[in-house]
């Protein structure tokens, strides 16, 4: 991506937000709609899956990676409840959240706020470790010993932050508050609250179908989709010319269209993705539902090119991992050996 086609020219970012709420409102109706054509076909696919893993292990779990984007499609509809863009009434759209937070393991009002002090802080190195991808700077990188640096460096190896990483945030941290909300009570009833809906929905599993509805179904689907979203939302901000300050040079608007990418999907990779790729937009304006974005892209071609990378070009995403600071771009540990050497 060219730093020439990374920043709309006549506009500030400031400027783009007045532009953006026109596209605010939501449709009940369409909403609706968009909610039943992603779980209807979730809940028939693992019923499918139970029923197939009698005869066929290798079709149960077939059946079940193609339901892990079904499950990754109500995660991104459950993000939407969270910024309040889903349904016009804020009351629905949480408790909707709430529910669809059970189906994806995800507390919703833990996960709310984290998200919100990720939109809140996105780009800012002196706000970086709530809900956030970790991303040290060259210096930082190299001022750890060689043991923090090992730590680093396997924290950032696309086994672990792709494999690893989604097993754990989903399994294991989910479950507990952490940081900032572990004393606040109202977290701890999301977090509990969910994790006693899980156990109760695991214990039908299991009484259903065995062992095989939770080996062959559950942990399959679960896991695509947890990676499948981790990838996505490191990519939306793990790209070449992000953008990063100190907080003293730190800009909101500036960093959410210029540190947030446009993941060009495929169709039918967007569609299961609920638009979450037009990414610098909804960082711009979290509030247009994302049935929305793409009347945006058609308006504003200046926001079509804006930090705009393929599927293919994301690949190269995987090996970026320290910020340089001279040079405000993300590179790789080779990268930033080299302009030290």
């Amino acid at each position: 991506m060219s730093r020439t086609k990374d920043r709309p020219s006549d506009m500030t970012a400031r400027d783009w937000v007045h532009v953006l709420a026109q596209y605010r409102e939501p449709s009940n109706w369409r909403s609706s709609f968009e909610l039943a054509v992603s779980l209807i076909p979730f809940i028939l696919l693992w019923v499918l899956a139970v029923w197939v893993s009698q005869f066929s292990y290798l079709g149960a779990l077939l059946i079940s990676a193609l339901n892990g984007l079904f499950l990754l499609r109500l995660f991104c509809i459950q993000h939407d409840c969270g910024h309040g863009s889903f349904f016009g009434n804020r009351n629905v759209s949480d408790w909707i959240g709430r529910a669809l937070g059970v189906v994806t393991l995800t507390p919703y009002d833990v996960w709310r706020r984290t998200h919100s002090i990720h939109h809140s802080h996105a780009g800012d190195l002196d706000q970086r470790g709530i809900g956030d991808v970790m991303t040290l700077t060259v210096e930082e990188y190299h001022q750890r010993t060689p043991f923090g640096r090992f730590l680093y460096r396997a924290y950032r190896h696309p086994l672990v932050m792709f494999g690893l990483g989604p097993t754990y945030i989903f399994f294991l941290q989910n479950r507990v508050p952490l940081g900032r909300m572990q004393r606040e009570r109202k977290y701890w009833i999301s977090a509990m609250g969910t994790n006693l809906a899980v156990a109760v929905i695991l214990g039908a599993i299991f009484y259903i179908g065995g062992f095989a509805a939770l080996f062959l179904v559950f942990l399959p689907t679960t896991l695509i989709a947890a990676s499948i979203g981790v990838w996505l939302f490191y990519v939306q901000h793990q790209f070449e010319t992000t953008h990063w300050d100190t907080t003293e040079n730190w800009q909101l608007h500036d960093a959410a269209l210029h540190g947030s990418s446009h993941y060009d999907l495929p169709p039918i990779l967007r569609w299961f993705t609920a638009n979450i790729g037009i990414h610098h937009v909804h960082h711009l304006y979290s509030r247009i539902p994302f049935y929305r974005l793409t009347e945006v892209l058609r308006d504003h071609q200046d926001l079509v090119d804006c930090s705009r990378m393929t599927l293919l070009q994301s690949l190269k995403c995987a090996s970026l991992d320290l910020w340089d600071e001279k040079s405000r771009q993300l590179v790789s540990f080779a990268a930033a050996r080299r302009a030290t050497s």
